[in-house]
């Protein structure tokens, strides 16, 4: 079967192609750019073509599924999609932006009917919250809150940058009685018991708060991580500043200059989830877990994914990463260390 990495040529993609590589996959490696493809495609071998998104359709007309890594996915991934359904095959993405896991979710009709599976969130921090979120929901099925966070070490990539600077512009985002709501950036902050130890950590608009209700039907979601000292305060304070266009275009450039980190630095740091379910009742169960450098566990993740939706193991339709594959698929990814659940 044959399946596509697009937007290969950038900080994740070639991450996925690498591993994907020694791990005995050919995938075809795409993107818009022949000078940036061409030369990662004759370094490992494979086959690559050069389109632009208004053609994906026919690109993918001989594709089994396709691993979409060009951000920003608030602006490439209907696109993608539109193609996927049109041409029979199966997506899946690197996104964390809330509002792509809630356009993709509705079109979780036309996906079964095409006999597709949509799979966006195929990495860091999505696959490891989404299976936390469902651990917990498992441990309490009478959960009305569940509070997910995260800290993630190592830096990030230009791609996530961007797409950090323009979230940072929309304010915050949680999930309350069901409903998604605009919040104050920063409008809770409390501790997180990581398995390194007790951290304060501030809400902040993270995919989850849409991946997790669709996983668990939690009605009450909030996302965090690490805010030092301050940054929280002065992140809220400016988030009005940041929806400029004017600022964004400022913060979108300086990303380009952020390189990512590298090998070493990845192999000497990594991340961290915990997640806490409560109920009515004031029962309580909280997860912790770490993982190896989040760049490191979406390549991990990714090419396991297409191992099992090449398989056929996961019907059409919609899905999250707990959906697809349940919420023990965390544990089957190197270097993950999931605690047992600690109830109160």
């Amino acid at each position: 079967m044959t399946w596509m990495l697009y937007g290969a040529n950038g900080y994740t993609g070639e991450l996925i192609a690498d591993l994907a590589v020694r791990r005995g996959h050919r995938p075809v490696l795409a993107g818009r750019s022949a000078a940036k493809v061409a030369p990662l495609a004759e370094r490992l071998g494979l086959e690559h073509r050069v389109f632009g998104l208004e053609d994906a359709e026919q690109a993918l007309a001989d594709v089994d599924l396709v691993v979409h890594c060009a951000g920003p996915f608030s602006a490439t991934s209907a696109p993608m999609v539109d193609a996927c359904l049109a041409s029979g095959t199966h997506y899946v993405d690197i996104t964390g932006e809330i509002d792509v896991f809630e356009a993709v979710a509705t079109r979780d009709a036309e996906a079964r009917a095409a006999g597709v599976v949509l799979l966006p969130g195929a990495g860091f921090d999505v696959v490891p919250t989404d299976c936390v979120a469902a651990m917990l929901k498992a441990e309490l099925p009478s959960a009305t809150h569940l509070d997910l966070a995260f800290a993630a070490g190592g830096g990030a990539s230009p791609g996530t940058t961007k797409t950090s600077v323009e979230g940072s512009a929309a304010g915050g985002r949680a999930r309350v009685d069901g409903e998604l709501r605009r919040v104050r950036l920063g409008h809770r902050r409390r501790s997180a018991a990581f398995r390194s130890g007790a951290r304060d950590v501030g809400s902040i608009p993270w995919g989850d708060v849409s991946t997790a209700y669709r996983s668990t039907g939690i009605p009450n979601i909030t996302t965090f991580t690490v805010l030092p000292g301050l940054t929280g305060h002065v992140q809220a304070l400016f988030a009005p500043l940041l929806r400029s266009s004017l600022a964004q275009n400022v913060g979108k450039a300086l990303a380009q200059r952020v390189s990512g980190p590298d090998e070493a630095l990845r192999g000497r740091t990594r991340s961290e989830v915990w997640g806490e379910a409560s109920d009515a009742e004031g029962h309580t169960v909280s997860i912790a877990l770490t993982t190896p450098n989040g760049y490191d566990l979406t390549a991990d993740a990714v090419v396991r994914v297409v191992d099992r939706l090449l398989a056929g193991d996961v019907p059409a339709g919609s899905h999250t990463p707990s959906s697809a594959f349940g919420a023990d698929f965390v544990r089957t990814l190197d270097g993950v260390v999931v605690d047992e659940p600690v109830r109160a």
